[in-house]
C-alpha cells in the first residue's frame, strides 16, 4: 500500500488542468479537506491527517468550477485595486488625507464619540487602531475602499475608544453602530493590503 493510500504523504504541489498550481497541504488543525483561493488565484487543499491526498484530488477536481468561478472574481478585484493604484499619485495623497479626515470627524459627531488626536499612514499591515489615549491611526488606503467599509474601519476604531479590546462588549456596541459588524469586518479581509501597495508620499 502506498504513502498515498494511507494518507501519509506530505504536502505537495501539482498542476491541475484548468486550475493551475494547486498545493496540497497536509494539516493536523483540518477536520475536513479545505479549499481556499487566495491571492493571485492561488489555491491551497488543507487536507487532515490521515485523508489521501488523492482523496483531496478528487474533491478539488469536482469543485473545479467552484474554484475557477472564485480565482476569476479574486483576479477581477485584484485587477480593479491595481487600476485604481494607477491613478494614485503623490498630487492627490493630501487630498485622501482630507477625505478620511472629514469622514472621521462626521461619525464621531453623528454618534457622540471623542478622540484626540488622529493620525493617517500608509501602512503596510493594518488599516486602523486606537491608542489608550484615543489617537487613532488610519491607513491612507481607506480611500480605496466602497465607502460602507471606510465607515466601518472608522466606527471600528471610534469605538475602541471606549472599548479597548475585542470582547463581546465591543461587538455588541460596535453593532450598534454598523449592524452585522462581524459581517462587515469578514468582507473587509478580502481586501489584500498588499494588493494595495500604493506608493503616496509620506
Amino acid at each position: 500500500m502506498s504513502a498515498m493510500d494511507t494518507g501519509t504523504l506530505k504536502s505537495k504541489r501539482k498542476d491541475i488542468d484548468g486550475i493551475g498550481e494547486v498545493l496540497f497541504e497536509r494539516s493536523a488543525r483540518a477536520r475536513y479537506i479545505n479549499i481556499s483561493v487566495r491571492a493571485g488565484g492561488i489555491v491551497r487543499v488543507a487536507v487532515p491527517i490521515g485523508v489521501p491526498l488523492g482523496r483531496a484530488e478528487k474533491v478539488l477536481t469536482e469543485k473545479r468550477d467552484w474554484v475557477k468561478k472564485h480565482q476569476r472574481k479574486l483576479r477581477e478585484s485584484e485587477h480593479t485595486q491595481k487600476a485604481m493604484l494607477a491613478n494614485i499619485s503623490s498630487s492627490n495623497t493630501a487630498e485622501a488625507r482630507k477625505v478620511i479626515r472629514d469622514r472621521l470627524a462626521q461619525l464621531a459627531a453623528r454618534h457622540g464619540f471623542k478622540y484626540n488626536r488622529v493620525f493617517i499612514r500608509n501602512q503596510k499591515t493594518r488599516w486602523g487602531s486606537c491608542s489608550s489615549r484615543s489617537n487613532i491611526n488610519l491607513n491612507i488606503k481607506l480611500v480605496f475602499l466602497p465607502q460602507e467599509l471606510m465607515d466601518y474601519v472608522i466606527l471600528h476604531e471610534l469605538v475602541h475608544t471606549k472599548v479597548r479590546n475585542h470582547s463581546p462588549e465591543f461587538w455588541k456596541m460596535l453593532d450598534q453602530y454598523v449592524p452585522g459588524a462581524k459581517a462587515m469586518d469578514k468582507q473587509l479581509k478580502k481586501y489584500s493590503l498588499r494588493l494595495l501597495e500604493a506608493k503616496l508620499d509620506g
